[in-house]
């Protein structure tokens, strides 16, 4: 059952700059109906490091998953977090993250 207790625990586990795994999204609770929506496939930027993506292997070009900033977005929004207001700033993933917690913070 995901509650308001869920979202909160999940919205704390994001960073930001992460894509999960399918199996590691379903471990730390996303609800199923969001992985089917938020499921998706990234490829590398290979401009900048913050846009390569890597796995244990190393790098690829390619990779199937959920990225935890859309995850943290869907749980702020589930707990009534106005999240337009953080997409709209000049911030980070991690820094649009830190934003969405540090408003469940103020909740």
């Amino acid at each position: 059952m995901f509650d308001r207790y869920s979202a909160e625990l999940l919205l704390t586990r994001c960073r930001g700059d992460e894509v999960w795994p399918l199996d590691h999204a379903r471990e730390m609770g996303v609800p199923e109906s969001w992985l089917n929506e938020l499921l998706d496939c990234y490829e590398s930027g290979f401009d900048s490091n913050q846009n390569t993506l890597y796995t244990d292997s190393g790098l690829v070009n390619q990779y199937h998953g959920i990225a935890d900033l859309d995850v943290a977005y869907r749980a702020a929004e589930y707990l009534g977090i106005d999240t337009e207001q953080i997409r709209r700033l000049p911030l980070s993933r991690r820094g649009q993250v830190d934003r969405l917690k540090a408003e469940l913070d103020e909740l």
